[in-house]
C-alpha cells in the first residue's frame, strides 16, 4: 500500500472523499489515503503543502493561487468544487447592525492570514466600494474561535460559509447580515511539486477514484438525509445547498486563472500575473 496524506476542511463539501474512504475505494488501488481534517481552512492548509506535512489538500482556489504565487512549492491538479461559495456575512446575535454598509470601519475576525475569510473580506470591499487598505483583522483561528471572539463583544465580523454557520445564525449565535459569492470555483484539488514529481500516476488513480464519487454524488439515494445527519444541518438547509452547488472533474480552465489572478493583483495581495505553468499541473 502507498501512503498519501491529504488534508480538507471538516464540511459536507468534502463527504465523496469519506464515502470513497469508507468504501475501500483507494485501498482496491493500493493506496493508504490518510485524510485529516483541518478546522482552521486554507491558510492552515497552504502552510501544511508548503512544510511538505501533507500531500494533496482540498483547497479554497483563491487562498492556493496566493500562496503558490508568493513562493508555495505546490500546483492546482483540478477543480473540486466547479460552483462558487457563498461566503455568509456574520456579526454577533446580539450586535445592533443590521446592514453590510454599517461594517466598513469594523475589524473583521479571520481564521488566518491567506485563508478563505481573509481574502474575500477584501473581495467584499471592494464589492462594497470601501477603501481595503483600511481593513483591520483580528485571527481567530477556525469557527469555534469565531464563535468566542463575536459573543465576547468584539464588535468585529466575520465571513464564513453560508451553510455551515447556518445552526449558528438559526440558534442567534450569529447575525448574518448577506452573503458574498466567490466569482469563480470554491474549490481545487493542490499537491505538492514533490508529489507530482515523484507520484504523478499515483495522483492521476486518486483523481479518477475521486471523479467517479462526485460525479455520482447527488443520485446516491437519500445523500440529502445523509448529509443532514452527518454534518448537523437542517434537511432544507442541504436540499438548498445541495441545488446550489456542483463537483467539477477537470483542470480549472487558463480564464478562472487569470481572472482570480487579476483580481488578487487589482487587491494588493500578489505582486504580478504568473504564467499558468507555474501554477497549474499540466
Amino acid at each position: 500500500m502507498k501512503k498519501v496524506k491529504i488534508v480538507g476542511v471538516p464540511e459536507h463539501f468534502n463527504l465523496p472523499w469519506h464515502l470513497a474512504l469508507e468504501d475501500g475505494a483507494f485501498e482496491d488501488r493500493g493506496i493508504d489515503l490518510e485524510w485529516t481534517d483541518v478546522p482552521e481552512g486554507t491558510g492552515k492548509m497552504s502552510q501544511m503543502l508548503q512544510d511538505g506535512e501533507t500531500n494533496l489538500a482540498i483547497i479554497l482556489t483563491e487562498g492556493i493561487v496566493k500562496s503558490i504565487s508568493q513562493g508555495n512549492p505546490s500546483k492546482i491538479v483540478q477543480v473540486y468544487v466547479s460552483s462558487p461559495l457563498l461566503w455568509g456575512i456574520h456579526v454577533a446575535g446580539h450586535s445592533s447592525r443590521n446592514s453590510i454598509q454599517e461594517l466598513e470601519n469594523d475589524k473583521v475576525a479571520i481564521s488566518r492570514t491567506g485563508s478563505g475569510s481573509h481574502l474575500m473580506a477584501y473581495v467584499n470591499a471592494q464589492n462594497q466600494g470601501w477603501d481595503t487598505n483600511k481593513l483591520q483583522f483580528d485571527i481567530i483561528n477556525n469557527l469555534d474561535g469565531a464563535v468566542e471572539h463575536l459573543s465576547a463583544g468584539s464588535n468585529a465580523y466575520f465571513m464564513w460559509e453560508h451553510f455551515t454557520t447556518k445552526p449558528l445564525v438559526d440558534k442567534g449565535t450569529f447575525k448574518r447580515l448577506g452573503d458574498c459569492p466567490t466569482p469563480w470555483p470554491c474549490f481545487v484539488i493542490a499537491a505538492t511539486n514533490a508529489f507530482l514529481e515523484t507520484r504523478a500516476g499515483l495522483l492521476r488513480h486518486i483523481l479518477e477514484v475521486i471523479n467517479t464519487y462526485t460525479e455520482e454524488f447527488k443520485q446516491i439515494p437519500s445523500i440529502d438525509r445523509t448529509l443532514s445527519n452527518r454534518y448537523g444541518q437542517k434537511l432544507e438547509d442541504i436540499q438548498a445547498w445541495l441545488s446550489k452547488t456542483t463537483w467539477g472533474q477537470e483542470q480549472l480552465n487558463k480564464e478562472t486563472l487569470h481572472e482570480v489572478q487579476k483580481r488578487l493583483l487589482d487587491l494588493q495581495l500578489v505582486d504580478e500575473v504568473k504564467d499558468s505553468k507555474i501554477l497549474l499541473w499540466e
